[in-house]
């Protein structure tokens, strides 16, 4: 299987997508893994690049993970109008699209509503998944506080924080990689 990740910082942080590989093998499961990231980009970076474009039609995946801009979001309207245009690319494919929901900075917790509403309402609007890792983020930082998800610049992850997104969105995709 292959899964194709299309992000910025939040994507690439201590290889998360390496991690997500490695809890796919854990469960026996042989996945591929690319990414397409560039720092402090969105949706709309992506949408332009031509790099994007051509491994969404021709790479042959079977997940393409989505993950926008975060701090700060920008303008939902940008977000959305190009996530219609990948979701485009994406609808020609056998791919399954999924949207990684990313989780506020540490002094910002209230804004994670907004983030979730926003992640929520593009999976509605292109009836795709929706992997809830800020939403399980910040249930894992009150349950346990002792774990330090956030990277020393309170807004990235730490490793233990890059761990939760890679499970996070395998247990998102795992029933449909049978």
């Amino acid at each position: 299987m292959r899964t194709l990740f299309i992000g910025n910082s939040h994507t690439y942080y201590n290889d998360m997508p390496k991690m997500f590989k490695d809890i796919c093998a854990e469960n026996g499961i042989d996945m591929q893994v690319t990414m397409l990231t560039k720092g402090g980009m969105g949706f709309d970076y992506h949408a332009e690049n031509e790099q994007t474009r051509f491994n969404i039609l021709f790479g042959d995946y079977d997940f393409i993970i989505l993950q926008h801009v975060a701090h700060p979001m920008g303008e939902y309207e940008v977000m959305e109008a190009a996530a219609d245009k990948l979701m485009g690319w994406i609808r020609q494919t056998k791919a399954v699209p999924c949207y990684y929901m990313t989780w506020a900075e540490e002094y910002n917790e209230g804004y994670q509503t907004e983030m979730s509403a926003r992640y929520r309402k593009l999976g509605e609007r292109h009836n795709c998944l929706v992997a809830p890792v800020g939403e399980k983020w910040w249930e894992e930082v009150h349950k346990h506080p002792e774990v330090d998800l956030f990277f020393t610049d309170r807004r990235h992850a730490s490793p233990a924080g890059s761990r939760l997104i890679a499970q996070t969105i395998f247990d998102t995709l795992k029933d449909k990689m049978k």
